[in-house]
């Protein structure tokens, strides 16, 4: 898998690298003939227009759409189009839509040299953002350029195998099996659906408002979407070559499918030496992105000029070529020579996906998305050492081993940008300390200080070596009052900031109190760097009311787990704490 992303983000590089200098050309040949009197728009001219003092307006294009744009462009130039008697002169440049949100809002870092005269992004959403977030000078109607709906795409081989098994895609798929109600998915079905990074494609933005309208509202809803977001952290891409790519190279998945604009399957189709991919549509219906062209300059003469533009992009010409790069034109007509792989036929779209579900799953996605910085304290005590309770039995293990379970479980929901450390604790653990830290709050990707394995490994392996003591207490209190501390001490304001607590529920009484423990809790919390404390407590010992109050201190949660079963649940539930964190209430 990893050789065949590398290549495709070459290839992807390669290619921005030649629009960027396209557009520079241009920019150049500009500036030379106005100054060598204008011979050349004269010479190209077939209007009245003036062209010793053009008028330059810059497009910034959205990647898969910037191709025929250009072209387009330099049609226009050539047709001696002008406003008030100068000629109009279009660069066109290649930019995600990111970047050009944050120069249009007024961002200070990661924007463009310059403030384009019009923008085509890849999606309407990223337009509405942007009048959202205050940025001036966005006319208020949007033309659409080009149309492409989301599909499921994957190898041929792959597909007839997902056919003959009567399994049709749907937008379930994107959320991991144990959502849909069991461990595994089956051999009919993608064992992967990876989608677009949402930061930065709208077609990501498009599959996380298609995942939070079929997961509705509520705390199981909360929990689902949880798990979605964790699942397409861990597999999404900034780029869709790069995802058709790895879809038939070796790797840990099997039955890999990803979701990207139909465009992309067309044009992969066409790379030399790629196995062709087929774009499937799911049965629910899916999402158009409509590729709109809005005019963001603020002088009046460039305004009308970008005006001008956006009216050629929806000349029967520009369309058509449009759809000869793979695109459905603005009316949804199919991609000319779509090939094997594309339906002519006109998707069916999914209604309910409207303005407001987009906003709430941004909404969702942004308070889910920041990686999280979690320290995991581990109870060794002997209350932990005793059998779990549940109807369904446990298999003879104890709480500290279905503790352990949940921990590995829970440490595959985290990607890779988690930093994550490891604490065990009990009465006079050793040297008279109550705790003792086995893996130093760090990088999951990144070796602790002195060691050779990457954290993840480490917490694996350390986790599996854990062992509940028969002869010590617990120092439940302590340890929490401690790793608050060390947690609040490193606070990250990048990430989200907890201490997961994985405890039988009860201390000895033999160290700080539980009300001195709130009361310092209280007074150290502070909502401008909060640092969440999650409980997680195993069995019917928990002392509930105790542990309510001291996560509540902190705007945390209690979650208790009687059986084995219960794990996944749990610790979705604890994770969904961060679609409402740090204002939301206690449920």
């Amino acid at each position: 898998m990893p050789s065949g992303r590398h290549r495709a983000a070459f290839a992807v590089e390669r290619r921005r690298r030649q629009a960027r200098w396209k557009g520079v050309v241009a920019a150049l040949a500009a500036v030379a003939i106005v100054a060598a009197g204008g011979v050349l728009f004269l010479t190209r001219s077939t209007g009245t227009c003036s062209a010793r003092d053009p008028i330059l307006v810059s497009v910034a294009a959205a990647v898969d759409v910037a191709p025929p744009v250009m072209d387009a462009a330099e049609r226009f130039n050539a047709s001696g189009a002008g406003v008030e008697g100068r000629c109009v002169q279009v660069q066109v440049a290649e930019q995600p839509p990111a970047p050009v949100l944050r120069t249009l809002i007024g961002d200070r870092a990661g924007v463009l040299p310059d403030r384009p005269d019009g923008w085509i992004a890849d999606s309407s959403v990223w337009v509405r953002l942007a009048r959202k977030q205050g940025g001036q000078d966005i006319a208020a109607d949007e033309t659409v350029v080009a149309t492409s709906p989301l599909v499921f795409a994957t190898r041929r081989s792959l597909a007839e195998r997902f056919a003959a098994g009567g399994t049709a895609m749907s937008w379930d798929m994107v959320f991991p099996a144990t959502v849909r109600g069991r461990l595994q998915p089956t051999e009919h079905e993608p064992d992967i659906v990876r989608i677009p990074d949402p930061s930065v494609s709208g077609a990501g933005i498009a599959t996380v408002a298609a995942a939070r309208d079929i997961v509705g509202t509520g705390e199981k809803a909360d929990r689902d979407l949880t798990a979605f977001v964790r699942m397409a952290q861990s597999g999404s891409a900034p780029d869709y070559r790069s995802m058709l790519g790895a879809v038939d190279a070796p790797g840990f998945w099997s039955r890999p499918v990803v979701i990207v604009p139909e465009q992309s399957v067309w044009a992969h189709n066409r790379g030399s030496g790629a196995e062709p991919v087929v774009a499937l549509q799911p049965k629910e219906g899916t999402i158009n992105l409509d590729y709109p062209y809005v005019v963001t300059a603020a002088d009046p003469d460039r305004a009308a000029a970008s005006r001008l533009f956006a009216a050629w992009l929806r000349s029967a010409a520009t369309q058509e070529a449009v759809r000869k790069a793979g695109f459905r034109g603005a009316d949804g007509q199919p991609p000319f020579d779509s090939g094997a792989g594309i339906s002519t036929e006109l998707p069916r779209p999914r209604p309910s996906i409207t303005a407001e579900v987009i906003d709430e799953a941004l909404e969702a996605w942004s308070r889910l998305a920041p990686p999280s910085r979690l320290l995991v304290l581990a109870d060794v005590s002997k209350e932990n050492a005793e059998p779990i309770d549940g109807p369904k039995g446990a298999g003879g293990k104890t709480r500290l081993d279905v503790a352990v379970e949940a921990a590995k479980l829970g440490l595959q929901l985290f990607p890779n940008e988690t930093h994550m450390g490891l604490w065990e604790f009990a009465r006079d653990l050793k040297d008279g300390a109550d705790h003792r830290e086995l893996i130093g709050l760090g990088p999951i990707t990144k070796p602790d200080d002195g060691q050779e394995e990457i954290r993840r490994t480490a917490l694996f392996r350390v986790a599996d070596g854990i062992k509940a003591l028969g002869d010590r207490s617990s120092s439940l209190y302590d340890a929490i009052d401690t790793g608050f501390r060390s947690v609040s001490k490193g606070y990250d304001p990048l990430m989200s900031n907890a201490l997961l607590v994985l405890t039988a529920g009860v201390d000895d009484g033999k160290g700080v109190s539980r009300r001195d423990l709130v009361d310092r809790l209280r007074k150290e919390w502070d909502p401008d760097k909060p640092v969440q404390i999650i409980v997680v407590a195993f069995g019917k010992a928990a002392d509930r009311q105790a542990l309510d109050e001291i996560v509540s201190a902190t705007n945390g949660q209690l979650y208790v787990a009687q059986e084995p079963g219960q794990i996944i649940d749990v610790f979705l539930s604890a994770l969904a704490r961060r679609l409402c964190h740090p204002t939301c209430s206690n449920r």
